[in-house]
C-alpha cells in the first residue's frame, strides 16, 4: 500500500478530544533511520514497515502493516531493544479533512506535529496548510519517527529554530 501524507508543526493546539496513548518500538537500533516498527495504538497492536517509494521524498510511502495480538505486542516489546517514542495522537476534524495531532511525551514532550493523509497526489498538493501549523515538515527526516525516536527534545531544538516553533 502506498500512504500519502503531508507532516507540519504544529502553532497551537486546536480544541482536541479524547486521544490514544501509543507506543512505538523501531528496530534494528543500530540503524540511523530504523524503518520496521512495532506500535501500540490504544487497544490496538501491529507491526509496520514503512519507506519512502522515491528516495528523498516522504509524502509518498510504501507501508505494509501487520496487525499484533497484545500477547504478541508484549512479547516483541518486552525482548526487543528498540528505540522508543510515547505520544498522545488525537484525531482532530479540519475542514472535513482528518488530522493525526500527535503530542510527544516524556523526552520529546512540547513537540506537537499534524498528519493529513490523502487519497490521492492531486488533493496532496492542492492542500492548504490549516491556520493552527506552523510550517510544512514533510521532508524534514529529523521529525520522522525512525529519526526521532530514541531522542530528546533538547537532541533537536537547534532544528526546530528554523522554524520559530514554540515548545507547545
Amino acid at each position: 500500500m502506498i500512504e500519502l501524507e503531508k507532516t507540519y508543526l504544529a502553532k497551537s493546539l486546536p480544541k482536541l478530544e479524547k486521544g490514544k496513548d501509543m507506543i512505538d518500538i523501531y528496530i534494528p537500533t543500530e540503524t540511523r533511520h530504523p524503518v520496521l516498527r512495532i506500535r501500540k495504538n490504544g487497544e490496538k497492536f501491529e507491526m509496520t514497515k514503512k519507506y519512502p517509494v522515491v528516495e528523498g521524498d516522504s509524502s509518498k510511502q510504501y507501508e505494509f502493516t501487520i496487525p499484533l495480538t497484545k500477547e504478541e505486542f508484549e512479547e516483541l516489546s518486552n525482548s526487543l531493544k528498540g528505540k522508543r517514542i510515547h505520544k498522545i495522537r488525537y484525531n482532530y476534524e479540519n475542514d472535513g479533512r482528518v488530522a493525526e495531532v500527535d503530542v510527544f511525551q516524556d523526552n520529546l514532550k512540547g513537540l506537537v506535529v499534524v498528519d493529513f493523509e490523502f487519497e490521492n497526489e492531486s488533493d496532496k498538493d492542492k492542500f492548504q496548510m490549516p491556520d493552527f501549523c506552523l510550517a510544512d515538515v514533510t521532508q524534514e527526516e529529523f521529525l520522522a519517527g525512525g529519526m526521532l525516536c530514541g531522542k530528546s527534545y533538547e537532541d533537536i531544538q537547534d532544528k526546530l529554530k528554523r522554524y520559530n516553533y514554540k515548545r507547545l
